[in-house]
């Protein structure tokens, strides 16, 4: 990520609807999205998380974010996050930026945990965290303050290989056998 994307991605930080289930509401100009990216460089600059601006092959600017935060490299864990702007979604660009995601944990960083927070009733971030193979872990009661409300948010697990190559897939459900008896 690059403050250099604060225009595109104030676009995504910016949009109510994209917001909807993030710690913060949406931010108010390109100012402040800026200053925040200006943040997240620091961060990563010290190894303390890492920020992605997701982009489409043929397409500079942004579409969306992913990072690594809280990275406990003593413990082997970190917590995942992605936001996308909303005429992308539906197409599988975050599962595809986050299995990257997952594989830089797993390899470079040899990570052995990840973890992922939602804000209780995100069905569609659940979806994807569960296709990634993600498991729900419980339920973090009044965990965010927002604009005058505590919310819900439950917390997703995942267990990393060792390799990339056993990586998790998005898998489809198997049909259950039939038995005659």
């Amino acid at each position: 990520m690059r403050v250099s994307d604060a225009a595109a991605l104030h676009a995504v930080w910016g949009d109510a609807e994209a917001m909807r289930y993030w710690d913060w509401p949406p931010l108010k100009s390109v100012e402040v999205t800026r200053d925040v990216i200006a943040r997240q460089c620091d961060e990563a600059k010290h190894g303390d998380a890492f920020y992605w601006s997701m982009c489409l092959d043929g397409r500079r600017a942004p579409i969306g974010a992913c990072d690594l935060s809280d990275i406990d490299t003593h413990h082997r864990r970190a917590e995942i996050g992605y936001l996308l702007a909303r005429e992308f979604w539906g197409h599988g660009y975050a599962i595809e930026a986050l299995r990257v995601v997952i594989g830089y944990a797993t390899n470079a960083l040899k990570l052995e945990r990840l973890s992922a927070r939602t804000h209780t009733g995100n069905a569609r971030s659940t979806a994807l965290l569960k296709k990634l193979g993600f498991k729900h872990e419980g339920t973090l009661r009044a965990y965010v303050w927002r604009e005058g409300t505590r919310r819900d948010c439950d917390i997703y697990g995942l267990l990393l290989p060792r390799s990339i190559e056993d990586a998790p897939r998005a898998t489809r459900p198997r049909k259950a056998k039939r038995i005659n008896r």
